[in-house]
Parts: C-alpha cells; sequence; structure tokens
C-alpha cells in the first residue's frame, strides 16, 4: 500500500462514518506518512498485507477435525 494522499484519507473517514473537513485529511496523511514510507521495503511480504479484515475470520475459525 502506498502512502495516502488527504481526498483517500477523506474518502476512508467518510465511508468509516467520521466525516471532516481538508485540513483534517491533510493533517491526517501527513502524519501516518511516515509509517508507510517506514513499511515500504516489507510491503507485500507480511500476511496482513493482503486482506486485513479477513484476519479476524481466520483467528475466529473453528478447527474441525
Amino acid at each position: 500500500m502506498t502512502r495516502p494522499d488527504p481526498k483517500q484519507v477523506k474518502a476512508m473517514t467518510d465511508v468509516a462514518g467520521v466525516p471532516q473537513d481538508a485540513e483534517v485529511s491533510a493533517r491526517i496523511a501527513n502524519s501516518i506518512g511516515p509509517a508507510f514510507d517506514g513499511f515500504a521495503p516489507v510491503g507485500g511480504t507480511l500476511p496482513m498485507d493482503l486482506e486485513p479484515a479477513s484476519f479476524l475470520l481466520v483467528q475466529r475459525a473453528k478447527v474441525s477435525k
């Protein structure tokens, strides 16, 4: 995943039901940007990188014998 820009942050927060203005979106994007840059070298190699939403499903799945 690449570093999100303010437009992407605004879209994600709107979908999550936490709308805010463009200034706040820009501050969030600038705040989390360095974390995305730091993980860039290992991007795509972490198991949760593909679909973090399915992580809970896998953890809660019952093992059938």
